[in-house]
């Protein structure tokens, strides 16, 4: 990365104005500013508070595909990062970028980082957190899989499948919490029990907002509906808290006919030989004909 004229002149005066600054953006739009300055500092629409504990001077830089990492480390109730903030998920992923700054002229800068936040470890007053540069996303694989189920998501362009359908997506409210992974939620009269196992709940309202929690068990009832998630949710649920249920499909050849007659658009291959077919191996009994796997 290069470094600006008026920024590599501070450098060579040998000036000791130079802090550091990192901003974190939130997937809902909600921003962070942070200085290890002694006084808050602003540019680019944003302020930087200072005595907020961050430290991220750990950073390490790779030369070519390697990925850059390094953590960050702070005080939970300092900074304004709350602990059920994190528990809900609202920080997963967020954009982190540092730079460094001349706090006597902020318009002289430079940035040298920019990520996402990865894990993140809490304490009883302080976290740390790492940090993801944007090299981490050469670590994805590309490209398809054989494999007999669809790799689609379900609505998605590969998909082709229309999620405003009536019954595919519902507003509901939650009459009970049974406990962290099962609700009990307003009926849906048009949809059968397991309609919605294997979709999800968007949580819209109360501390879980933002939150998706997929959905294990979905059981129908006259008055409410049963839902059981997978994993426990990380807020407190509260009777009346909202969440979009969005329909489930289970990626399966059968499963895309019937229920959401979309063959067509099927991205699974349901006749590959499995694991079993590759270990055969000649016998007497049975049919041997190298006739189609499909039909027997």
């Amino acid at each position: 990365m290069g470094v600006s004229t008026e920024f590599q002149a501070l450098l060579d005066g040998g000036a000791t104005t130079i802090c550091r600054c990192w901003q974190l953006l939130r997937k809902d739009g909600v921003s962070f500013g942070f200085t290890d300055h002694d006084r808050d500092l602003v540019f680019g629409g944003q302020v930087y508070l200072a005595g907020s504990g961050m430290d991220a001077s750990a950073l390490e830089s790779s030369t070519g595909l390697s990925v850059d990492n390094g953590q960050a480390v702070g005080a939970l109730s300092a900074v304004g990062l709350q602990d059920a903030d994190i528990l809900a998920g609202k920080f997963d992923r967020a954009e982190v970028m540092q730079w460094l700054v001349n706090w006597d002229d902020v318009t002289v800068r430079e940035m040298v980082f920019r990520g996402t936040l990865g894990e993140i470890r809490r304490g009883v007053t302080a976290f740390e957190v790492e940090l993801r540069s944007l090299a981490e996303g050469l670590n994805r694989p590309l490209g398809r899989g054989y494999v007999p189920s669809c790799d689609a998501v379900l609505g998605d362009a590969r998909c082709g499948v229309d999620l405003g359908i009536a019954g595919r997506v519902e507003t509901v409210s939650v009459l009970t919490v049974v406990n962290a992974r099962r609700v009990q939620v307003d009926a849906v009269p048009a949809a059968d029990a397991g309609w919605f196992a294997n979709g999800h709940m968007r949580w819209v309202s109360g501390g879980n907002s933002g939150v998706v929690s997929i959905v294990k068990v979905d059981a129908a009832g006259v008055e409410f509906r049963d839902v059981e998630l997978w994993e426990e949710l990380r807020a407190p649920v509260e009777v009346g808290d909202e969440a979009l249920l969005v329909v489930g499909c289970d990626k399966r050849h059968g499963t895309c006919a019937v229920k959401f007659s979309n063959l067509l658009n099927f991205r699974g291959f349901p006749t590959i030989p499995g694991d079993d077919w590759v270990a055969d191996f000649p016998r007497s009994d049975g049919v041997n004909d190298g006739g189609s796997l499909a039909n027997g």
